[in-house]
């Protein structure tokens, strides 16, 4: 059986800031609570200088917000969202500008 690591890659550097915005219990925030219990450790380990929040309030529509330089920000709706969804929308959100 061949194991596989995850690992990301390391964001662009014009990324300034990632907001996980999330509901503590609802159901449509299911895979954003998997992905910041299985994934964050190794994107804050990939990514060490970059400020990572995760913003918890009951009843939200989860969501992903990316901020570049300038303040310029690009956001991600992240509704049933699994884990790897997540992974995904975060590589895709770190190679834009």
């Amino acid at each position: 059986m061949r194991l596989s690591v995850l690992r990301f890659a390391r964001l662009n550097p014009s990324v300034k800031e990632l907001r996980l915005h999330l509901c503590q219990t609802g159901e449509e925030s299911k895979g954003v609570r998997d992905f910041v219990n299985t994934r964050y450790v190794q994107l804050k380990r990939d990514n060490p200088s970059l400020p990572i929040l995760v913003r918890e309030c009951s009843g939200v529509q989860p969501r992903l917000w990316a901020r570049y330089e300038l303040g310029k920000e690009k956001s991600v709706t992240l509704t049933n969202a699994t884990a790897e969804d997540i992974s995904k929308h975060i590589e895709a959100l770190g190679k834009a500008q």
